[in-house]
C-alpha cells in the first residue's frame, strides 16, 4: 500500500518560516523524483520544487532563494524548508512522487495536502 504522509502545515506571519515533511511508504523511494506542488484559491496547481534521483533540484522563480527542498533516502522523506514566507505563498501544498524508471513517467502518487497560510 502506497502512502505519502505530510506534516508541518500551519499559520505563520509574513517573514516567518515553516518546514513541511513528507514520508513515503510502499515504494522504492530512491528511484522516485519527489516534488512539492501547491494550489492557491482561484489558481491552477503549480510545481513549487522538485528533487530528482540524480540530485538535481528545481524551484519556481517566486520561491528561489527562500525555499529549500531536501530528501533523506534512508528515511524515505522529502522536506521543504520555507523561509521568509509571503502572503502569496498561501496555498494547499501537496507532496508527489514520480517513478523515474517508468516508460511513461508521471507523478503517480500524491499526499493528502497540507494548508499553509501566511498572514500579513
Amino acid at each position: 500500500q502506497v502512502r505519502l504522509l505530510e506534516s508541518g502545515g500551519g499559520l505563520v506571519q509574513a517573514g516567518g518560516s515553516l518546514r513541511l515533511s513528507c514520508v513515503a511508504s510502499g515504494i522504492t523511494f530512491s528511484i522516485y523524483t519527489m516534488a512539492w506542488f501547491r494550489q492557491a484559491p482561484g489558481k491552477q496547481r503549480e510545481l513549487v520544487a522538485s528533487f530528482d534521483t540524480d540530485d538535481a533540484t528545481y524551484y519556481i522563480k517566486s520561491v528561489k532563494g527562500r525555499f529549500t527542498i531536501s530528501r533523506d533516502n534512508t528515511k524515505s522523506m522529502v522536506s521543504l524548508q520555507m523561509n521568509n514566507l509571503k502572503p502569496e505563498d498561501t496555498a494547499v501544498y501537496y507532496c508527489a512522487a514520480r517513478n523515474d524508471l517508468a516508460l511513461f513517467t508521471q507523478y503517480d502518487y500524491w499526499g493528502q495536502g497540507t494548508q499553509v497560510t501566511v498572514s500579513s
